[in-house]
């Protein structure tokens, strides 16, 4: 079977098979055809598309990735066998896959004030942060469950302890410019249609300035966050656990009864070394957390021990950090330029990033690796864009433009969704994204 390109392409040709995991009907049939060496991934897509169409009237249109020799395809055909060293000359084995893209956009959830951190990682909801002081509980997009009250400051940065057990009540915190952090208990099955405004039921109080960022331990009996103090606090979450410096209080009010008693926690530790903000932490492993600064520097802490492990200098101030990919291991780190660099520190001897992709044009605000894969993350940037990356190419699989003024926050959620807040006062939420 040979496929047609332009006149002048028509003798350059080379003879491919199309091949895929992806199960019925996406498999299109396995007899290798010729077709122009000049096509690049859109052209390529058409044809799948029109291979597929032959064998089932009823296909719809759909967007395919393709990989040769396990990278993507982001040049035409014939550039990427020269690029590659690649033989012409053999049948070529194509792979392809439904492209990681958002096929619809949500209406967008807005807020009073800059959305500035967003946490995805329960499936069941959002979990937003605002100027105005409030954090808020998305149920989906535009249906506000929860408001969360209490902070006398911007809420910088937001967690949700524990988020994949099993029944309904969550335990979020929240970081704000008001030097605290406070938790809250909401019950997320409760929703009868109704916001309900939520106090917290804990204050913690140690950091002498703003807090920047939080971080809960995989278990979630315990948090850290990182201030404007340079300092990272750690602390526990809850009561169960002895070591933390814990204080009934009672609020009262003037000729009303006194309120239910509310605690305050003082850090069961402090882990000082940063010289300025800590404006990242991540807490990936049971006693390991990893924390990034406006000092340019990247660490690696023992939480037992207090110690850092690992001290690395990047040359810029970094505004976010996150820890995935393979086993877990690499480190995805944005800050004050348009580069998003990722080290892998297995590899001794070297500071250089394994990875560096330069497709924004302002500072990077957030990165976050995808759950269920090595090679996929999100960034945001003050350029107002989101992108989605792959590892095993240079160029962003997707670029997400949904919102008007900076992108402050990115995180994913529910496996295929990308969810992110701006200064525009919204949270944005793209979806029906395939990543596999």
């Amino acid at each position: 079977m040979d496929i047609d390109g332009d006149a002048e392409e028509a003798s350059r040709r080379i003879r491919v098979r199309f091949v895929t995991k992806l199960k019925p009907p996406y498999k299109a049939p396995p007899t290798s055809i010729a077709i122009p060496t000049n096509l690049t991934r859109f052209g390529l897509s058409a044809l799948v598309n029109n291979l597929l169409k032959a064998g089932n009237a009823d296909w719809k249109t759909e967007a395919f990735d393709f990989f040769i020799d396990g990278e993507l395809v982001r040049m035409s055909l014939e550039e990427f066998l020269l690029a590659k060293g690649i033989s012409a000359e053999k049948i070529l084995e194509i792979e392809y896959i439904k492209a990681v893209a958002p096929r619809k956009k949500e209406d967008p959830s807005l807020h009073d004030d800059w959305v500035s951190a967003v946490d995805g990682s329960n499936p069941r909801f959002i979990l937003t942060g605002c100027y105005d002081g409030f954090g808020r509980i998305w149920k989906t997009a535009g249906v506000c469950t929860h408001l969360l009250e209490g902070h006398t400051g911007a809420i910088t940065s937001v967690c949700i302890l524990d988020p994949l057990g099993s029944d309904g009540r969550r335990v979020v915190a929240t970081a704000s410019k008001d030097m605290t952090l406070r938790l809250f208990e909401v019950n997320t099955e409760e929703f009868q249609g109704q916001l309900k405004k939520i106090q917290s039921f804990k204050t913690l109080r140690g950091h002498n300035a703003s807090v920047q960022c939080i971080a809960a331990k995989p278990s979630g009996a315990k948090i850290c966050s990182g201030s404007w103090d340079c300092r990272i606090n750690v602390w526990q979450a809850n009561d169960s656990d002895s070591g933390g410096d814990f204080m009934s209080v009672k609020k009262r009010k003037v000729d009303i009864e006194d309120e239910e008693p509310k605690s305050e926690g003082e850090p069961i530790s402090t882990l000082v070394g940063h010289t300025q903000c800590v404006s990242s932490v991540v807490w990936p492993e049971h006693e390991t957390l990893y924390s990034a600064s406006w000092d340019h520097s990247i660490r690696r802490w023992d939480v037992e021990t207090g110690k850092d492990s690992m001290n690395m200098y990047c040359g810029k101030v970094i505004n976010c950090l996150d820890v995935g990919g393979e086993s877990s291991s690499l480190i995805a780190a944005g800050g004050s330029d348009p580069i998003l660099r990722i080290w892998d520190p297995r590899k001794p001897g070297t500071l250089a990033p394994t990875f560096q992709f330069s497709s924004h044009t302002s500072w990077i605000s957030g990165c976050k690796w995808h759950d269920n894969s090595w090679y996929h993350l999100v960034s945001a940037s003050y350029d107002g864009k989101v992108m989605l990356w792959d590892l095993r190419t240079a160029w962003p699989l997707a670029v997400i433009d949904s919102h008007e003024d900076k992108v402050l926050c990115a995180d994913w959620w529910k496996s295929n969704c990308v969810i992110s807040g701006g200064a525009d006062s919204k949270l944005c939420i793209s979806s029906e994204i395939s990543v596999m």
